[in-house]
């Protein structure tokens, strides 16, 4: 049986499809070309709007290339948020399995092809990994806690959920036996593992565990709640060299009325404080963030004060969406809604003042050598490398680190590189040896 699989939306939602493809590669060839698949599976994004439109149109694509007797499922977040709706305004799939599903995946695989190939359960270390080999996603938990009033991601994955320390390690060191050098800890919530299984905050305790394994490899934490991001955290980061000095710390505004507003925990002074803190005691540090515009009630006066804040910080890297708004959500029924219009040239100035920052933030790096690079890749076009360190994330979000080199590399090569030139979000230079 040949099987084709599109998974959409976040590295969490990529773990499940891997670990799907983990029960499924055992007894499936896999193929790239839908038309050549006896069985399709799309894992879907339901987050925001725009997830969600992808998500549709992808299964009404892979529905024409349905071959005879072919079966097209669709699971993941759309299917857990919609599946009533979806099962009537999509009849071109045959199944449509829930999150909360996934425990009896190979039953309903079964089912569906009316076969007995599939037995295994869900395993985070049977997976069949979509990463390239040098990286790999673990994720600590699913669900979260939170409930800020724009977000659907409670009412899709519920609470928190943390794995085992004991899991987790035991996934780590299975990826660095097998050379996987950087891996990153993800979850809705990484600050939050472990209070629901050990009832308390649990994430250092996760970190000194993992730090204790042998071997060449990096930790990025990735989605990161301000509050808790703590001293004793920060000091780790500090002291430890094992764990990367990048702090993706998505804050979603900066004025005291939006992050009430919008249920977030925390206040400006905070932030200034948590910012100003990492940048003393770490100066090499990374610092990602994410922004919603437009969300209700945001005036200019507000939107002025962001971008100010925006000023003064100066991310190394920053995110903006527009706001959408999600049924379910103690946004939606909020008044004052932001027009689509306002909500774009508010992105775009955001972004502009961003471009700049990023710019002047990247002029550091000419003429220094970065000694911590590693191979992702190479571009045909420019006949350069492409590399990343620790301050460049895996999701294709910061940009990269072009590389002229005289030497043959393959994926996951580590070199040194002199800077030459730089843009805001790229940096050029040549392999030092």
């Amino acid at each position: 049986m040949n099987l084709y699989l599109l998974s959409l939306g976040c590295a969490k939602n990529q773990v499940d499809s891997e670990m799907m493809l983990g029960i499924l590669s055992k007894k499936c060839d896999i193929t790239n070309k839908p038309e050549e698949a006896d069985l399709l599976i799309v894992n879907t994004c339901a987050f925001i709007d725009a997830a969600k439109k992808e998500a549709i149109d992808k299964i009404l694509e892979l529905s024409d290339y349905k071959k005879e007797n072919a079966k097209l499922i669709v699971a993941g977040c759309l299917a857990k948020r919609y599946k009533e709706k979806l099962i009537s305004l999509l009849p071109e799939v045959d199944r449509f399995i829930s999150l909360d599903e996934y425990k009896d995946f190979a039953k309903i695989i079964n089912s569906v092809t009316n076969s007995q190939f599939c037995e295994e359960d869900f395993d985070f270390i049977n997976r069949y990994t979509l990463t390239p080999p040098y990286m790999q996603y673990v994720r600590i938990s699913d669900g979260c806690f939170n409930r800020c009033a724009f977000c659907a991601i409670p009412l899709i994955r519920g609470n928190l959920v943390s794995r085992s320390i004991e899991d987790i390690v035991a996934e780590v060191k299975e990826a660095v036996s097998n050379g996987v050098y950087e891996i990153n800890l993800i979850s809705q919530d990484t600050t939050m593992y472990g209070l629901d299984l050990y009832k308390k905050i649990s994430l250092i305790d996760l970190l000194e565990s993992i730090i204790k394994l042998d071997g060449d490899f990096k930790i990025r934490l990735l989605y990161l709640y301000p509050d808790i991001v703590t001293d004793d955290l920060i000091n780790l980061i500090k002291n430890n060299p094992k764990v990367m000095p990048y702090f993706d710390i998505p804050i979603q505004h900066s004025e005291d009325k939006m992050l009430k507003l919008m249920n977030r925990r925390g206040d400006k002074k905070l932030l200034l404080d948590l910012f100003s803190k990492i940048r003393k005691e770490i100066p090499n540090a990374i610092i990602r963030t994410t922004f919603i515009v437009g969300f209700p009630n945001e005036d200019e006066e507000d939107f002025k004060n962001l971008c100010e804040f925006i000023k003064k910080v100066k991310f190394d890297r920053l995110g903006a969406f527009t706001y959408s708004d999600e049924e379910g959500t103690k946004a939606h029924l909020m008044k004052n809604k932001i027009k689509k219009s306002i909500k774009q040239e508010r992105y775009e100035k955001l972004m502009t003042i961003q471009n700049e920052i990023a710019y002047n933030l990247n002029k550091k790096y000419l003429n220094t050598i970065l000694d911590d690079c590693f191979i992702i890749g190479y571009d045909e076009d420019s006949f350069l490398y492409k590399a990343r360190n620790y301050a460049y994330a895996s999701d294709d979000i910061d940009g990269v680190i072009y590389v002229a080199s005289k030497k043959e590399h393959k994926l996951g090569d580590k070199l040194k590189v002199r800077v030459l030139d730089f843009d805001s979000y790229t940096l050029t230079g040549e392999e030092y040896e």
